[in-house]
């Protein structure tokens, strides 16, 4: 076990990500023995595991504890997001929405329809659907269209997408925006898509309220 667990973590860090069918992502999710030593190693060097049943990929993080000691103290870390500008961070959140948030949608409504009428007593543990399946992309000029007025005109959405393509965020192929291996994975679902979901439907709200209102 101790090879295969020097090995898993070595090309976590080195790769920052792996697929969720490589054998040993694999084994570290379904092996409890072999996933309560990953931690443990991982831990060791103030990293954690990033996982969750509807990526395709697996990756590494910085302990919630170790965010001061590497990133500092204060504005020094509140600012220090990968290196990404403002206009980047928000461009990362709206395409985490327009992809993410539908994904899931479709991943638990096709896990729900796999499950009706199920007599096997296996049935909840069929893989939850990934890929361009439940995962769709978002042409890059309809992006322009819709955002170039709030994120830095063109030139500057351009370069934010460059930047977050090679950080793993998003792929970009034949000017379509489609998820990248950690989109999934660095953003933490829980806790965001109830801020977007709400945040959005609070301002569509306002509008109504303030349009009726000029009526």
């Amino acid at each position: 076990m101790d090879n295969a667990l020097s090995i898993l973590c070595a090309r976590l860090i080195a790769h920052r990500f792996i697929p969720r069918n490589d054998p040993l992502a694999r084994r570290a999710l379904i092996d409890e023995d072999f996933r309560r030593s990953l931690d443990h190693r991982l831990a060791e060097v103030g990293l954690v595991l990033l996982e969750n049943p509807y990526a395709e990929y697996l990756a590494v993080a910085l302990a919630e504890d170790m965010n001061a000691f590497v990133f500092g103290d204060g504005d020094t870390w509140l600012s220090n997001n990968m290196g990404l500008p403002r206009d980047a961070i928000a461009l990362l959140v709206v395409l985490w929405a327009r992809i993410i948030l539908p994904k899931r949608e479709r991943q638990i409504a096709r896990s729900e329809k796999d499950q009706e009428g199920q007599s096997d007593m296996f049935g909840a543990e069929k893989p939850l659907l990934q890929g361009e399946e439940v995962s769709v992309g978002i042409p890059e000029d309809a992006l322009y269209a819709d955002f170039r007025h709030k994120l830095g005109g063109k030139t500057r959405m351009n370069a934010n997408l460059g930047q977050l393509a090679r950080l793993g965020f998003i792929e970009r192929r034949n000017k379509v925006v489609s998820e990248g291996p950690l989109l999934d994975l660095m953003l933490d679902y829980a806790s965001l898509a109830p801020r977007v979901i709400e945040g959005a439907l609070g301002e569509v709200l306002k509008r109504r309220a303030a349009n009726a209102a000029a009526e």
